[in-house]
């Protein structure tokens, strides 16, 4: 059942024509792609055996009787990876040999299987009685169970469907690994640009013309003020023409290096004028690595970051609380420290008197270490509290002026 003679005459006993195989191993494939074609690579398989249902079980580690199931057949779940009660203690299909198709026949007599706890409690409500499968290994995922089912008026499942399963359990085998890595790559790009966002840079992936692709919520903010950049249409401009020419020569610049390591004499920044008045916006653009394997307007090939000096900068209220165990008073005066204000217009804009604010400022001193304004302020922004949701504003509209003044009071 192993050789490819006997995975031929599956395709043939199926009934399978060339193109018809190749499009089930297409399908298959493209379950990397997301859950949703994964779904769909089920459900194909589940048509293809003529089964009722069409499942794959992952078991949690180190947790009992709970695993991860995605099931092809039952409409309610279509598409949703669920979580279960696994009943591994009774599931006689637990420990068996991996990428190896089984049968419910092979494991044990029909006697024992209609007897078992598994099949009366579990099987049997559900029309499951015929059961085939395979225990994939998935590399970091661990191992995937299989499994295709049929009802009690179904035939079982014959040598041929074991055969041409076989076939195709290394397909899926790297569906489920290729699935696994791309799914962990987009939850990292994730991660990476969410701490971009909060540490409010702004982001933009541009084609070859300029032309932007994508960007983070910081750059739709920024260019919406249209203060030193702009959009026209779905370009990227900059608001004085001698910038703008500055800024097609480095994305142009950057994009004839198509993902190789650009000189180091090459320019990479770039110092736009701001209409405003406000200190100049300072911008990076870099080349996208990997960009060489695609041609043609539309494909990214630069990256764009920009800072804006005169930007809010966001402490978050929890963080700064937790890491320098500062009061509620004290947090909101470090917002308006690190946003550039004096201690005078820190407590104006609290509404307390200067003398509180500097009684606040000498108990955050002792706190952090500092023994200066200026470096208080530092030790602020380049400390993780700059790292959080960045929601201070809010928290800090709420601390009254009788708040902080009842908090001097506390012995």
């Amino acid at each position: 059942m192993t050789t490819d003679n006997t995975g031929s005459r599956a395709l043939s006993d199926q009934a399978l024509s060339l193109d018809e195989y190749d499009r089930i191993i297409g399908t298959i494939h493209d379950g990397a792609m997301c859950t949703e074609r994964l779904y769909e690579a089920l459900e194909c398989l589940r048509v293809l055996f003529n089964g009722n249902f069409c499942t794959l079980i992952l078991r949690i580690s180190d947790v009992e009787d709970l695993a991860l199931m995605m099931v092809a057949g039952n409409r309610a779940a279509r598409g949703r990876i669920a979580y279960f009660k696994h009943l591994h203690d009774d599931n006689p299909f637990v420990d068996l040999p991996t990428d190896t198709v089984f049968t419910n026949d092979s494991v044990m007599s029909r006697e024992d299987w209609q007897n078992c706890r598994y099949y009366l409690e579990y099987a049997r409500p559900s029309d499951v009685y015929h059961v085939m499968g395979a225990d994939v290994t998935a590399l970091e995922t661990g191992v995937v169970r299989f499994r295709v089912t049929r009802g009690h008026d179904q035939p079982a499942f014959s040598e041929q469907d074991q055969a041409l399963c076989l076939r195709l359990i290394p397909h899926l085998q790297r569906t489920l690994r290729m699935h696994n890595l791309l799914d962990r790559s987009e939850s990292i790009s994730h991660l990476h640009a969410d701490a971009i966002k909060r540490l409010s840079v702004a982001t933009l992936m541009l084609d070859q013309g300029g032309t932007v692709l994508q960007m983070n919520d910081v750059a739709r903010e920024l260019l919406a003020r249209a203060d030193g950049l702009k959009l026209v249409g779905s370009r990227l401009e900059a608001s004085y023409p001698s910038d703008h020419r500055e800024l097609v020569k480095l994305i142009r610049s950057a994009a004839e290096v198509k993902g190789m390591r650009p000189p180091t004499e090459s320019r990479t920044t770039l110092a736009i004028a701001r209409p405003s008045g406000d200190v100049s916006l300072g911008l990076v653009v870099e080349p996208i690595p990997g960009a060489e394997w695609a041609e043609g307007q539309g494909q990214p090939v630069v990256m764009v970051y920009i800072r804006d000096a005169v930007a809010v900068s966001q402490v978050d209220y929890r963080i700064a609380k937790e890491l320098f165990n500062f009061t509620p008073a004290e947090t909101a005066l470090a917002y308006h420290l690190a946003n550039g204000r004096s201690l005078e217009e820190a407590a104006e804009a609290l509404n307390i008197m200067r003398n509180t604010a500097r009684a606040h400022l000498r108990s955050m001193f002792s706190k952090t270490g500092a023994s200066r304004q200026a470096e208080l302020v530092r030790v602020l922004l380049n400390s993780v509290a700059s790292m959080g949701k960045g929601e201070l504003d809010a928290d800090a509209s709420r601390v009254s002026s009788e708040v902080i003044e009842s908090e001097l009071r506390l012995p």
